[in-house]
């Protein structure tokens, strides 16, 4: 378990309010403040689970009770990168619109230059940008590097 207050592992964690909030810490840091009644938990139907010193559950537990589990981010957005014709792509769905660059530009929010600089492939667009010009023009810029070309 860890400490809410320095971050050690301990073994126990006791409840303590420190300055008005009520903290799980380990021996060490539980002079910092005074303890506090356990709060009862009610018994569970699968059995005797590892407990701290007053009978909660040794996991950690989000506000909504679900098990805090360790995410990596780039997995669940999707391994979407920029297809390998995406200034052609945006310079064809403005041409198709009938829109000048300086036009795009004034949409996007962007000057007529970097609009141009997008259209020849000397700039790489954040993903911000990607998302406005691929809702602004209708047209999908992003493709999934697994998927055969």
């Amino acid at each position: 378990m860890l400490c809410e207050m320095c971050g050690k592992e301990v073994e126990l964690t006791a409840r303590v309010r420190i300055e008005g909030t009520i903290l799980s810490v380990g021996p060490e840091c539980e002079k910092f403040g005074t303890r506090v009644d356990p709060v009862p938990t009610p018994p569970s139907a699968g059995g005797p689970r590892p407990s701290n010193t007053y009978g909660a559950p040794a996991t950690r537990t989000a506000g909504g009770g679900r098990r805090m589990e360790e995410r990596d981010l780039y997995t669940e957005i999707g391994e979407l990168e920029l297809a390998p014709d995406w200034f052609k792509r945006v310079r064809v769905a403005r041409e198709a619109l009938g829109w000048t660059p300086e036009d795009l530009g004034k949409k996007l929010n962007e000057k007529k230059s970097v609009v141009l600089k997008l259209e020849s492939g000397g700039l790489h667009p954040p993903d911000a940008l990607v998302r406005k010009i691929e809702r602004l023009l209708k047209t999908r810029l992003r493709a999934d590097p697994a998927a055969p070309a």
